[in-house]
């Protein structure tokens, strides 16, 4: 199984690159069946899919912590319950299917739980031959160890020094607790014709010490779907970042 992870800091533009990359993923027979995750709060990826999602798995995780125990019976086991639930939550469409996380823990130690739900996606997943995941902006996922066994981490970034910093500190903390990405890569998105930029980020992406993967100009084809709420995946084929994430797909989907 192939599991990209896709992360970075807040306002980067990682989850038009994840909804770009599944765009081509979908359409690649060679990834079979694709699941994309969204593990950020902000839940913004069905949208850009195009997709309506009723529930997530936060919703589900409050039915089980709930004391009116409605989520219980007595004639099913528990875990059979809760895989039942993931099931249900979880939009299917002829290309690919999207699991969201929801919001993130409230009040009190869902560990437990959290790690319950963990263990039903990673049985879920095995119906899927590739599985996306657009992570939580920051580093927050990283400390929960939610990105293990992931082949390919995608770091964004956009033109700043502290989204660059923070692609390297995920690098940094991955490393300090035994994360195995198998490779990182970065990215470098919303790219402009400035000269001097280009020149300062050249510098900046050589002392990360990160390998650069592919860059993706300002795009206006995606300025003005967000405009009006049309979903990412209907850019034209010869849209810039349609053209760029499809140079990317084609480096690290190989």
């Amino acid at each position: 199984m192939n599991i990209i992870a896709v992360a970075g800091k807040g306002g980067t533009g990682k989850t038009v690159v994840a909804s770009l990359l599944l765009k081509f993923m979908a359409d690649n027979g060679a990834c079979g069946r694709v699941l994309a995750i969204d593990a950020d709060p902000a839940a913004s990826l069905p949208s850009t899919l195009g997709v309506k999602v009723a529930k997530t798995l936060g919703d589900v995780r409050e039915e089980i912590a709930s004391p009116s125990g409605v989520f219980f019976s007595e004639d099913m086991p528990t875990d059979m319950l809760i895989e039942y639930k993931i099931d249900e939550i979880m939009v299917n469409t002829p290309r690919f299917s999207v699991l969201v996380m929801g919001r993130s823990e409230g009040p009190g130690c869902y560990c437990l739980i959290n790690d319950m739900l963990r263990h039903f996606i990673d049985k879920l997943s095995s119906r899927f031959d590739t599985i996306l995941i657009d992570c939580e902006a920051g580093l927050e996922h990283l400390s929960r160890r939610t990105t293990r066994d992931v082949g390919t981490m995608l770091v964004v970034s956009d033109l700043t020094k502290r989204g660059i910093d923070t692609a390297i500190a995920i690098k940094s903390i991955a490393a300090k607790l035994h994360i195995d990405f198998g490779q990182i890569y970065l990215v470098l998105n919303k790219i402009t014709e400035d000269e001097k930029v280009k020149t300062a980020l050249a510098g900046l992406v050589k002392d990360s010490g990160l390998t650069l993967v592919g860059t993706v100009p300002e795009d206006e084809h995606i300025r003005a779907f967000d405009l009006i709420g049309k979903p990412i995946l209907d850019l034209p084929a010869d849209s810039k970042a349609v053209v760029a994430v499809k140079a990317i797909f084609e480096k690290v989907c190989k």
